[in-house]
Protein backbone atom coordinates (compact mmCIF):
# COMPACT_ATOMS: atom_id res chain seq x y z
CA UNK A 1 0.00 0.00 0.00
CA UNK A 2 2.86 2.37 0.85
CA UNK A 3 4.47 1.65 -2.50
CA UNK A 4 1.29 2.55 -4.37
CA UNK A 5 0.92 5.81 -2.44
CA UNK A 6 4.58 6.64 -3.01
CA UNK A 7 4.22 5.98 -6.74
CA UNK A 8 1.08 8.13 -6.93
CA UNK A 9 2.88 10.96 -5.13
CA UNK A 10 5.88 10.66 -7.45
CA UNK A 11 3.65 10.84 -10.54
CA UNK A 12 1.95 13.95 -9.16
CA UNK A 13 5.30 15.62 -8.60
CA UNK A 14 6.67 14.93 -12.09
CA UNK A 15 7.39 18.10 -14.05
CA UNK A 16 4.83 18.75 -16.73
CA UNK A 17 7.44 18.76 -19.52
CA UNK A 18 8.11 15.04 -18.91
CA UNK A 19 4.48 14.14 -19.48
CA UNK A 20 3.09 14.38 -23.01
CA UNK A 21 1.89 17.96 -23.45
CA UNK A 22 -0.88 17.05 -25.84
CA UNK A 23 -2.46 14.70 -23.33
CA UNK A 24 -2.61 17.41 -20.66
CA UNK A 25 -4.86 20.32 -21.37
CA UNK A 26 -5.60 23.03 -18.88
CA UNK A 27 -9.22 23.98 -18.39
CA UNK A 28 -8.68 27.25 -20.23
CA UNK A 29 -7.07 25.43 -23.18
CA UNK A 30 -10.03 23.11 -23.58
CA UNK A 31 -12.21 26.10 -24.46
CA UNK A 32 -9.90 27.30 -27.22
CA UNK A 33 -11.06 26.26 -30.67
CA UNK A 34 -9.31 26.91 -33.94
CA UNK A 35 -10.42 27.19 -37.53
CA UNK A 36 -7.55 24.92 -38.60
CA UNK A 37 -5.95 22.01 -36.69
CA UNK A 38 -2.44 23.27 -37.54
CA UNK A 39 -3.13 26.47 -35.59
CA UNK A 40 -3.70 24.45 -32.41
CA UNK A 41 -0.22 22.91 -32.67
CA UNK A 42 1.32 26.36 -33.21
CA UNK A 43 -0.70 27.71 -30.28
CA UNK A 44 0.56 25.02 -27.91
CA UNK A 45 4.14 25.47 -29.10
CA UNK A 46 3.94 29.24 -28.57
CA UNK A 47 2.40 29.12 -25.10
CA UNK A 48 5.15 26.71 -24.02
CA UNK A 49 7.84 29.02 -25.47
CA UNK A 50 6.49 32.23 -23.94
CA UNK A 51 7.03 33.14 -20.28
CA UNK A 52 4.41 34.63 -18.01
CA UNK A 53 5.46 38.21 -17.10
CA UNK A 54 4.08 37.87 -13.57
CA UNK A 55 5.43 34.42 -12.71
CA UNK A 56 9.11 33.90 -11.98
CA UNK A 57 9.82 31.02 -14.31
CA UNK A 58 6.60 29.62 -15.74
CA UNK A 59 5.48 29.48 -19.30
CA UNK A 60 2.02 30.60 -20.33
CA UNK A 61 0.75 27.03 -20.45
CA UNK A 62 1.66 26.35 -16.82
CA UNK A 63 0.62 29.72 -15.41
CA UNK A 64 -2.82 30.51 -14.03
CA UNK A 65 -2.12 34.22 -13.59
CA UNK A 66 -4.70 36.56 -15.15
CA UNK A 67 -2.05 38.17 -17.37
CA UNK A 68 -1.07 34.79 -18.81
CA UNK A 69 -4.72 34.08 -19.58
CA UNK A 70 -4.91 37.42 -21.41
CA UNK A 71 -1.73 36.60 -23.32
CA UNK A 72 -3.11 33.20 -24.35
CA UNK A 73 -6.21 34.95 -25.70
CA UNK A 74 -3.99 37.38 -27.63
CA UNK A 75 -1.93 34.51 -29.07
CA UNK A 76 -5.15 32.75 -30.14
CA UNK A 77 -6.50 35.89 -31.80
CA UNK A 78 -3.26 36.63 -33.63
CA UNK A 79 -3.02 33.05 -34.89
CA UNK A 80 -6.57 33.29 -36.24
CA UNK A 81 -5.61 36.57 -37.94
CA UNK A 82 -2.87 34.72 -39.80
CA UNK A 83 0.17 36.27 -38.12
CA UNK A 84 3.41 34.31 -38.10
CA UNK A 85 5.08 33.06 -34.90
CA UNK A 86 7.75 35.76 -35.27
CA UNK A 87 5.12 38.51 -35.59
CA UNK A 88 3.27 37.22 -32.54
CA UNK A 89 6.46 37.14 -30.47
CA UNK A 90 7.44 40.62 -31.67
CA UNK A 91 4.03 41.98 -30.68
CA UNK A 92 4.23 40.42 -27.21
CA UNK A 93 7.82 41.64 -26.72
CA UNK A 94 6.78 45.18 -27.66
CA UNK A 95 4.06 45.00 -25.02
CA UNK A 96 5.68 43.03 -22.21
CA UNK A 97 9.45 43.30 -22.91
CA UNK A 98 11.88 40.56 -23.81
CA UNK A 99 11.25 38.86 -20.46
CA UNK A 100 8.39 36.94 -22.11
CA UNK A 101 10.87 35.07 -24.33
CA UNK A 102 12.67 32.07 -22.89
CA UNK A 103 15.26 32.41 -25.66
CA UNK A 104 15.64 36.11 -26.40
CA UNK A 105 17.24 37.19 -29.66
CA UNK A 106 20.82 38.43 -29.71
CA UNK A 107 20.66 42.20 -30.00
CA UNK A 108 22.09 45.34 -28.38
CA UNK A 109 20.20 44.70 -25.13
CA UNK A 110 20.89 40.97 -24.79
CA UNK A 111 24.41 40.51 -26.16
CA UNK A 112 25.88 40.34 -22.66
CA UNK A 113 23.39 37.65 -21.66
CA UNK A 114 24.50 35.48 -24.59
CA UNK A 115 28.24 36.21 -24.35
CA UNK A 116 28.61 36.09 -20.54
CA UNK A 117 29.20 32.31 -20.27
CA UNK A 118 31.99 32.41 -22.85
CA UNK A 119 33.53 35.52 -21.29
CA UNK A 120 33.48 33.94 -17.83
CA UNK A 121 35.11 30.78 -19.21
CA UNK A 122 37.86 32.83 -20.87
CA UNK A 123 38.36 34.85 -17.68
CA UNK A 124 38.70 31.66 -15.62
CA UNK A 125 41.20 30.20 -18.09
CA UNK A 126 43.21 33.45 -18.03
CA UNK A 127 43.34 33.40 -14.22
CA UNK A 128 44.52 29.77 -14.19
CA UNK A 129 47.11 30.46 -16.90
CA UNK A 130 48.43 33.50 -15.04
CA UNK A 131 48.63 31.58 -11.77
CA UNK A 132 50.45 28.76 -13.53
CA UNK A 133 52.99 31.17 -15.04
CA UNK A 134 53.64 32.97 -11.74
CA UNK A 135 54.12 29.68 -9.82
CA UNK A 136 56.13 27.30 -12.01
CA UNK A 137 55.89 24.47 -9.48
CA UNK A 138 52.11 24.36 -9.91
CA UNK A 139 51.09 21.10 -11.54
CA UNK A 140 54.51 19.52 -11.22
CA UNK A 141 55.78 16.95 -8.70
CA UNK A 142 56.87 18.54 -5.43
CA UNK A 143 60.41 17.14 -5.44
CA UNK A 144 62.50 15.28 -7.96
CA UNK A 145 63.79 11.91 -6.83
CA UNK A 146 67.56 11.68 -6.99
CA UNK A 147 69.02 8.51 -8.53
CA UNK A 148 71.61 8.28 -5.72
CA UNK A 149 68.91 8.08 -3.06
CA UNK A 150 67.22 5.12 -4.74
CA UNK A 151 70.18 2.79 -4.47
CA UNK A 152 70.12 0.34 -1.57
CA UNK A 153 73.03 -0.28 0.69
CA UNK A 154 74.48 -3.79 0.89
CA UNK A 155 72.80 -4.33 4.25
CA UNK A 156 69.42 -3.21 2.88
CA UNK A 157 69.77 -5.46 -0.16
CA UNK A 158 70.58 -8.44 2.08
CA UNK A 159 67.51 -7.70 4.26
CA UNK A 160 65.34 -7.41 1.15
CA UNK A 161 66.59 -10.73 -0.16
CA UNK A 162 65.81 -12.40 3.20
CA UNK A 163 62.27 -11.03 3.13
CA UNK A 164 61.73 -12.19 -0.43
CA UNK A 165 63.08 -15.68 0.32
CA UNK A 166 60.90 -15.96 3.39
CA UNK A 167 57.86 -14.97 1.27
CA UNK A 168 58.60 -17.68 -1.31
CA UNK A 169 59.20 -20.32 1.41
CA UNK A 170 55.82 -19.63 2.98
CA UNK A 171 53.90 -20.00 -0.27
Amino acid sequence: MIRILSLALLICLLPSHIIDRNSLLLASDELVTFSQPALQDRYHRLIYELRCPKCQNQNLADSNAPISTDMKVQVHQMLEQGLSDREIKDHLVSRYSEFVLYRPDVNARTWLLWLAPGLLLLLGMAIIWRQYRSDPSMGRPAAKVDAATTELSAQQQQRLQQLLNRETDQS
